[in-house]
């Protein structure tokens, strides 16, 4: 029989085939079964992540689901797990075996795979954040029996009908993560405030012609990225992306201009990109400064001539155009395409998978890894913290802030530095870590985008309490009991009066600059 990777010399793990079952397995089977809970669809199940790690099903050993309290652990810490289990209470006799491996897709796959066509993440036709991208996923599936150490291939039908539906239920879950976050952000876009009742002047005749080779900036000439103004027909170019491309911003200037002539004319239509079924409406009011829908485009843009039913798309969507420049981004501006760069791999040198759109959270947790009193207390004091974790540890905040220090400060997770075969198949995703720390806010529990200082200073709030609850755990460093005060500084305000000469001080603490 094969033997999988074990964790130390405690258990010897030894594979069993289905046509191999006999008796004496089965006894053990039976002796824990009634160990075994079957989830229902509203049951919590971490059966994609470790507890402690960031190891997956694709980790080297596989992951281990106990079914007795649906948590996960890798192989290198099913010890530490069935130790804590013996502590708190918990059974720890059987658990599903996930074992995956990934397999390279045929190259007319490769060929054929589409490009992102939404400004989307996590839908179709948006960009996927899940994507495999060159590989298929073979997956197999085993029972694993302690304290033998026995592993039983599955699906097996020798198995008793408790263990089997309760092996079954796991693995058809969808898992505590996909029932917990916001697994997909689309662009949204309002019905415009100034729609429904927009001025519009007379057009005196003047119309817009359908043939696009005639349209061009009323000011500049610009014959690209135009934007008709649908309250007086002015056409003017748009403005200049973030990478310098896009229009000159006439368009723009001339809302600025009716404004200060006390005309409010926000609403203007991208031509080239009117259809039947609609087509990119931005306004620059400052209210909403923002692409916006309008319910009365059609008539909107018959006022000028221009008959929806009539016309073809000729230009890129705005969405269409983000799509690029944020593709053009990834491999143009950060890889440098067309450059000869060393490839950073090592410890520190690990990134974090952006969850939809937690770019705020990975930012934070990037900076907070450089701090050395961080390093020591959550990377260093690590196997101490799991060791001393409570009986659910996924909701644990010194549990899942020590597996971020590691993930980040070690080369566990660290890109290899040789082919693309050669790159961890886990990544560090910050996903129980993002739940405890937002728990219970209103912003920071949601999947939307949030401002990076305002979860900085709500995470040092959160590290602080549980620092202070937890003092065994987080011991002190170097004298300080808790890691946010190596971010604080004293700030000295001087008011004086002009008239009397007087001064007062005013001193406060702070953790980011004014």
């Amino acid at each position: 029989a094969r033997e999988p990777r074990t964790t130390s010399g405690e258990h010897r793990c030894v594979r069993i085939e289905r046509a191999m079952m006999d008796e004496s397995v089965l006894g053990e089977i039976r002796a824990a079964m009634m160990q075994c809970k079957t989830p229902t669809a509203y049951d919590k199940v971490y059966k994609d992540e470790c507890t402690f790690s960031f190891d997956t099903p694709l980790s080297p050993g596989g992951l281990l689901t106990n079914l007795a309290t649906h948590r996960s652990v890798g192989v290198d810490f099913i010890d530490m797990e069935r130790r804590l289990c013996a502590k708190h209470g918990d059974p720890s006799s059987l658990y599903l075996l996930q074992r995956w491996r990934r397999v390279k897709k045929p190259q007319e796959e490769l060929d054929a795979k589409r490009d992102p066509t939404k400004l989307a993440i996590g839908v179709e036709g948006g960009f996927n954040v899940d994507d495999d991208g060159d590989y298929d996923v073979v997956k197999a599936n085993f029972l694993r029996v302690y304290p033998a150490g026995i592993d039983v291939e599955l699906p097996c039908e020798d198995l008793p009908l408790t263990v089997a539906q309760c092996v079954d239920a796991v693995l058809q879950h969808a898992g505590v993560h996909a029932q917990d976050e916001v697994a997909t952000w689309q662009e949204e876009r309002r019905e415009s405030r100034y729609a429904d009742a927009l001025a519009q002047e007379p057009s005196e005749g003047r119309k817009i012609p359908p043939d696009p080779k005639q349209w061009k900036c009323a000011e500049t000439g610009a014959t690209e990225n135009l934007w008709l103004n649908l309250s007086d027909g002015f056409v003017g170019s748009g403005r200049k992306n973030w990478d310098g491309s896009g229009g000159n911003g006439s368009a723009l200037r001339h809302y600025e201009k009716c404004k200060a002539e006390g005309k409010e004319y926000p609403l203007a239509v991208k031509l080239g990109t009117i259809t039947p079924a609609g087509a990119d409406v931005y306004s620059y009011a400052a209210d909403e400064d923002d692409m916006v829908t309008d319910a009365k485009l059609a008539e909107h843009l018959a006022h000028w001539g221009i008959d929806v039913m009539r016309m073809e798309k000729t230009e890129k969507s705005m969405a269409e155009l983000q799509i690029d420049l944020n593709k053009g981004f990834e491999f143009d501006k950060i890889t440098e395409a067309g450059a000869e760069l060393a490839q950073a791999s090592g410890a520190r040198r690990v990134g974090l998978k952006n969850l939809g759109n937690t770019c705020y959270v990975n930012s934070v947790l990037q900076c907070l890894k450089e701090v050395a009193a961080y390093e020591r207390r959550y990377c260093a004091g690590a196997d101490a913290i799991f060791e001393s974790s409570p009986a659910d540890a996924t909701g644990d905040f010194c549990t899942q802030m020590a597996k971020i220090a590691v993930g980040l400060v070690t080369d566990r997770y660290a890109k290899g530095s040789g082919s693309d075969d050669d790159a961890p198949v886990a990544a560090v995703q910050p996903r129980m870590f993002k739940a405890i720390v937002g728990k219970g806010h209103p912003e920071f529990s949601t999947g939307r985008q949030q401002d990076a200082v305002e979860y900085f200073q709500h995470l040092l709030e959160v590290m602080t309490r549980a620092e202070r609850a937890e003092t065994r755990r987080t011991r002190a460093i170097d004298g300080l009991k808790f890691t946010a005060s190596q971010f604080e500084f004293e700030v000295e305000e001087r008011v004086a009066c002009v008239e009397s000469g007087k001064v007062r001080y005013v001193t406060r603490r702070e953790n980011v600059l004014p």
